[in-house]
């Protein structure tokens, strides 16, 4: 590790907070928090946190003396000086001369002490920075320092890598307690450049943003430097079956396995979205002969506790051709993982009250395979994922140079369940397909990009299919989901899109066959190879979405929603529509028979007869074509139904979404058409 300092950057960015009125000083601490935010083996996704002491104005513009701390929410990687709000120093120093202080009393008192009043929460660890005299300080959760202090002896390792410039504080939880204790050790030695708190992270002290930040790196590159010397082999590999299964084949059974009944919905499940990690690191770490000894050993710093828990699920090695025996063996296994999580609860909890949280594992690791991030939203199971790697990091060198050594399991639920730490993860109300996972085929089109949306507003991780490589890519940018080029009318090509939407978030919930195209002719004159280039797209091309989603949906084993883009021709034809209409007419029909087979196992199949839509197989040369035809205005045309209102693809988006919501309908096709009798099913 090496100073990132850049003299003409450090400039640049003074110059231009200078043009908005924020001081050189706060422009430095943002320019230093951002090169520590931006290393992740410093910190990672909201970890760690800054300070300056400084003076700023109160809202009579009278100065005071502040502290500017990393407030809720922020993240040292892209930080601004908003998300370093400013509080009295006075009344926080005055605080060290207590002997006790709640943590309810803290936060109260950090939240009075602001400067303003509507600025975010200051840090949990705000006090630590208090109760130290120096004007800039930096607190990262390197992993290179984790290792050494995550040992038996942590202490001595520490004191004999760094002696007299690096003082070293007991693991006590954050808060008061630990910044009492943190000041009293700076006290017993001042001369000391930082501090290690054991089991937790490092403290860097300087006179200004450069010293502080460039000590951080020092004390950091020393730590790297000490791990690499003499390095021995870490771990002894295990046995594993001489074939393994896929990725794609285990993430939906592992999935399915953590999805458990949801208390709220009988007979619904809380999905998770799962981020999968298999480099080389990875996979020396979860193929070791002993990875249960040191892979249940804790977390390597409390800060993760709360996105990770104390421990991860642990699953067999998957044997290619065995997957009953995987399937089997991991519901055995989260069924353990489940019983001792509420095991543990109701042990330190000891009758206090608190509220038991989701039992289910947010790390899962699978031997000959890699490990797994597991969260309610892909955005959340890649920050358990990015943890969970630098976890592995922070125990393979611990266990490179002795033994991993956690805070206890008692620590730990102090930890997970402290309010003040809950409260990182916020208190948004989960949205409805929370945790699914929608595909959706023609998603670069009108209807389909439309409902790919309402599905992401709903909470559900979006992947695309579509044939327009460009255009897929682009609406799946707008959604920060998957978009991949698959040609729908090619089995192989739409499995291998399926494997790696299950590869990429761990399975498939809801799937909308959408896409197809409208071919016409007179039935007694249409070529056949017209014919069946519209039953390859519009009736065949379903049957393989259908196909490849029932095959991950059943060995998820949590039911699923199967949609279909069926027309009004499909129940009333029009003239020289046939060979658009009678592939249509099948997939109603092969909607059906999905509805009949595979509602035992959960899965629901249904259809919208969208007609008249603007931009979707109704292109605006055709509407101009046939409303000089009807002697009509285009927007009469548009318009002709028994509402008398042109549909819009929004409105086919929100009858899907309605679908993919009613837990209880299947076998239904539900017209979208403004009112037609002709095409109403009867």
């Amino acid at each position: 590790m090496r100073s990132l300092w850049s003299d003409e950057a450090a400039a640049a960015i003074v110059t231009h907070y200078g043009a908005r009125d924020i001081g050189p000083d706060l422009a430095l601490r943002v320019y230093t928090s951002r090169l520590l935010g931006g290393d992740p083996r410093l910190v990672l996704h909201g970890g760690g946190n800054t300070s300056l002491k400084a003076v700023a104005p109160d809202l009579a513009g009278v100065p005071v003396e502040a502290l500017y701390i990393k407030g809720s929410g922020s993240d040292l990687a892209t930080i601004e000086p908003a998300g370093l709000p400013a509080v009295r120093l006075a009344p926080l120093r005055e605080l060290r001369a207590r002997a006790a202080l709640s943590d309810d009393d803290m936060a109260r008192r950090l939240r009075a002490a602001l400067v303003e009043p509507d600025a975010p929460n200051p840090s949990v660890e705000t006090l630590l920075h208090a109760f130290l005299p120096h004007k800039f300080i930096d607190h990262t959760h390197a992993a290179a320092v984790l290792s050494l202090a995550d040992q038996p002896d942590g202490a001595l390792r520490i004191a004999d890598l760094y002696g007299k410039q690096v003082g070293v504080v007991p693991y006590l939880m954050p808060g008061f307690g630990l910044a009492k204790k943190t000041a009293a050790i700076y006290d017993a030695d001042p001369a000391v450049e930082g501090l290690v708190l054991l089991k937790h992270g490092v403290v860097s002290l300087g006179a200004d943003a450069r010293e502080a930040y460039e000590r951080m790196i020092a004390i950091v590159a020393a730590a790297e430097a000490h791990l690499a010397r003499g390095r021995r082999t870490v771990f002894v590999a295990a046995a594993l079956p001489r074939s393994l299964a896929a990725p794609a084949e285990i993430a939906p059974i592992l999935r399915g396995a953590c999805a458990l009944p949801d208390p709220e919905r009988p007979g619904a499940y809380r999905h998770f979205v799962l981020d999968l990690r298999d480099g080389p690191a990875v996979r020396n770490f979860v193929d070791g002969a002993e990875l249960r000894r040191y892979a249940t050993a804790g977390v390597a710093t409390p800060d993760h506790a709360i996105r990770t828990k104390y421990r991860p699920l642990i699953v067999p090695p998957p044997e290619a051709g065995r997957l009953d025996a995987f399937a089997a063996a991991a519901r055995a296994a989260v069924a353990s993982f489940v019983a001792d999580y509420r095991a543990y609860f109701v042990r330190y909890d000891a009758g206090r009250g608190k509220r038991e949280l989701d039992p289910a594992p947010r790390v899962a690791l699978v031997p000959g395979i890699g490990l797994f991030g597991l969260a309610r939203s892909a955005r959340d199971a890649e920050i358990a994922a990015d943890l969970a790697a630098s976890w592995v990091k922070t125990v393979t060198d611990a266990e490179a140079i002795d033994r991993f050594e956690s805070i206890s399991e008692a620590d730990a639920f102090e930890i997970e369940y402290w309010p003040l730490e809950q409260a990182k993860l916020g208190k948004a109300v989960e949205k409805p397909l929370a945790g699914k996972i929608a595909v959706v085929t023609g998603g670069a089109g009108t209807i389909g990009l439309a409902t790919a949306l309402a599905f992401s507003d709903a909470g559900a991780e979006i992947a695309l299919f579509d044939r327009g490589g460009n255009n897929v890519a682009v609406a799946a940018e707008k959604l920060g989901g998957l978009g991949l080029v698959a040609d729908v009318t090619d089995a192989a090509a739409v499995r291998a899109a399926f494997d790696r939407v299950a590869v990429a978030f761990g399975g498939v919930d809801i799937v909308l066959s959408n896409a197809g195209a409208a071919w016409q002719g007179k039935i007694g004159e249409v070529d056949d190879k017209i014919l069946r280039q519209s039953f390859e797209l519009n009736f065949f091309a379903h049957q393989y979405v259908a196909q490849n989603a029932v095959r991950i949906m059943l060995a998820q084993r949590t039911g699923g929603c199967l949609l279909f883009n069926v027309s009004k021709q499909a129940v009333s034809p029009g003239p020289n529509f046939g060979p658009y209409g009678l592939p249509k007419a099948a997939t109603l029909a092969l909607m059906r028979q999905y509805a009949l087979e595979y509602g035992a196992a959960g899965i629901r199949a249904n259809a919208v007869n969208a007609d008249g839509i603007r931009g979707g197989l109704l292109t605006q040369a055709m509407i101009a074509e046939r409303a000089r035809a009807y002697g009509i205005s285009e927007q009469q045309y548009m318009s002709r139904n028994l509402l008398g209102r042109e549909v819009t693809a929004e409105d086919v988006a929100q009858a899907f979404l309605a679908l993919a919501l009613a837990r209880s309908t299947t076998g239904a096709f539900y017209p979208v058409d403004g009112g037609n009798l002709a095409a109403a099913p009867r």
